[in-house]
């Protein structure tokens, strides 16, 4: 049962960050830069890949999609976590797949972001560890 719960932790912990960052995409001003002109010149230049978008637009789609694989992230496992649990944790695929998102954010978030996902994450990652440690005692 510790095993289900701490899992489901580990999921909901990074639901919740997916959400927060979609939160902040589309509202408020945390995700946008502080210097104003940044924007604007963001908005109106292309990257080089192609001219039918902007920096600011893909700017704006990054974190969208960042923001939807975080939530996913937390649905799947936490589901499968609440309601096959089993299955769960006699996959080692999936297993392995979890740890290597959550390793991988982990280190994103340590060098690309700052404290606060860092921390939000890290203690994803040592939930879903402990997680995998009880199933297996």
């Amino acid at each position: 049962m510790a095993a289900k719960i701490l899992m489901a932790l580990s999921a909901s912990i990074m639901c919740a960050l997916g959400i927060v960052h979609l939160v902040y995409t589309f509202w408020g001003p945390t995700l946008t830069p502080r210097d104003p002109a940044l924007q604007i010149s963001m908005s109106q230049i292309s990257p080089v890949i192609s001219k039918e978008t902007t920096m600011w637009r893909a700017w704006m789609g990054f974190n969208v999609s960042h923001s939807m694989g975080l939530i996913l992230f937390g649905l799947v496992f936490g589901f499968l976590a609440l309601a096959h649990s089993e299955l769960l944790f006699r996959s080692p695929f999936l297993l392995v797949v979890g740890l290597a998102m959550l390793g991988s954010f982990v280190v994103l978030a340590k060098v690309y972001w700052f404290s606060a996902p860092f921390a939000g994450v890290s203690i994803a990652l040592a939930c879903y560890v402990a997680s995998i440690a009880l199933s297996r005692a």
